[in-house]
């Protein structure tokens, strides 16, 4: 950007003596003033400047002091980088939204989770407004609205959203601060999770259709995704080992046909040790349900896309890949008639309201807690990025264990106390 000057639009240059004008009445002893086509139309003085782009930026002011200490705040706020284009703060919120998606690095799922986002909780309350108008308070506002209607964690993402578009127009220079800086969100309350219990869980896995009761087990006994379980392929099994190995999974994007995609995480590509019961359903189903090879998209490799036959070990009984709506209503009914299965049995448990195939990934994690698997062994096994996000999620199962740090230590310690006993007796 170039250097911020203040110009007399009214006047002409002392050059411009030389073409015999008149001086003008604005003249001073010290200065000859030659007056302009514009002289005493508008604005005396003008303020100019070159944007980040090249193109010359003008202001306008009555007075001097005022043009004087406009460019000197530009200048000064040149050199900092902390300028922004009066103009391009001019730009509606929706405008810079769009340019942030165009550029913004994200898999194909996450830019379809934006998308939404954008789409019924941010645009609404911002899109048609200049991006320097929205202030803090504005967002605070829309942020108490949407606490009452959005669960904390999904109000935390959209502010993020917000919050990270508004960063991208600071560092476009559209805007000098983000108007998120300072706002308070709702204090998160995470419900503890409760694992189902063991007699819901049989019951979820009879209620399902013949096809599909394999992979219920297999969510049990294995914690992966839904996602995981759906793009697990024939050649991911290892029956001589019993392990599963996690590459992929099987995403269905809001507009489209399903595809196959690297795993949530890098942490997520894991091998997975499953108990041979679970092993020996796995292989029956094979038999029973041979898989029919799939034309489908594979996107693990984002710079090259291929399409190619997919082998999927649970499929629909048309030999297609499960779609996540289909599963959304097939779900339904196994609830339906797990319910019916569990009241007939006489029991009076019921599966929890909301319950979903994601509850078996807790219910394994609950298993391994239960049989004191160490924080490191859990966290592998689910395919969690973090050991700390493990721990917040499962803390209170944890601490729901027996404690037996007072046994341990007496076993850890025992050769020490009768090394002391002998030693105390020879001093006697």
């Amino acid at each position: 950007m170039s250097k911020a000057q203040v110009y007399d639009r009214w006047h002409l240059s002392s050059q411009a003596a030389k073409t015999g004008i008149t001086p003008c009445e604005h003249s001073t002893k010290t200065r000859t003033l030659y007056a302009a086509v514009c002289h005493g139309a508008g604005t005396r003085w003008q303020v100019r400047w070159r944007d980040f782009d090249g193109k010359q930026r003008k202001e306008h002011f009555d007075r001097r002091p005022d043009a004087d200490r406009r460019a000197a705040t530009i200048q000064a706020d040149m050199a900092r980088g902390s300028f922004a284009d009066p103009l391009a703060g001019k730009e509606t919120f929706r405008y810079v939204a769009e340019r942030w998606q165009a550029g913004a690095i994200q898999k194909q799922s996450t830019a379809e989770n934006a998308a939404g986002i954008l789409r019924r909780y941010i645009l609404p309350y911002f899109g048609d407004r200049q991006i320097a108008t929205i202030r803090r308070s504005d967002v605070q506002t829309w942020v108490k609205e949407l606490s009452s209607r959005l669960a904390s964690s999904t109000l935390q993402i959209t502010f993020g959203y917000l919050k990270t578009i508004f960063s991208t127009a600071v560092l476009d220079h559209v805007i000098t601060l983000n108007p998120c800086e300072g706002v308070k969100l709702p204090t998160p309350r995470k419900p503890e999770i409760i694992p189902l219990r063991e007699e819901i869980v049989s019951a979820l896995i009879q209620s399902a259709p013949e096809h599909f009761k394999a992979m219920l087990l297999m969510a049990a006994a294995s914690g992966l995704r839904n996602g995981e379980l759906l793009g697990l392929e024939v050649e991911h099994i290892d029956f001589a080992n019993g392990e599963l190995h996690v590459v992929q999974q099987c995403l269905t994007p809001t507009v489209g046909v399903p595809y196959i995609a690297t795993p949530k995480t890098h942490s997520s590509i894991r091998t997975v040790r499953v108990a041979k019961f679970a092993m020996d359903a796995l292989k029956a189903h094979l038999d029973k349900y041979p898989p029919v090879p799939i034309l489908m998209w594979d996107k693990t490799d984002a710079r090259k896309p291929i399409e190619r036959k997919v082998y999927l070990v649970f499929q629909n009984q048309d030999g297609r890949a499960v779609r996540r709506g289909q599963w959304s209503h097939r779900w339904a009914l196994i609830v339906k008639r797990a319910n019916k299965l569990l009241a007939e049995s006489g029991s009076p448990h019921r599966v929890p309201e909301g319950a979903s195939m994601h509850d078996f990934r807790h219910f394994y994690a609950s298993l391994l807690i239960k049989h004191r698997e160490s924080i490191k062994v859990v966290q592998k096994a689910l395919g969690h990025a973090k050991p700390s996000l493990t721990l917040d999620t499962y803390v209170h199962l944890f601490e729901a264990t027996e404690d037996t740090t007072r046994a341990a230590v007496e076993e850890g310690l025992a050769q020490v106390t009768r090394d002391l006993e002998v030693t105390h007796s020879l001093a006697a």
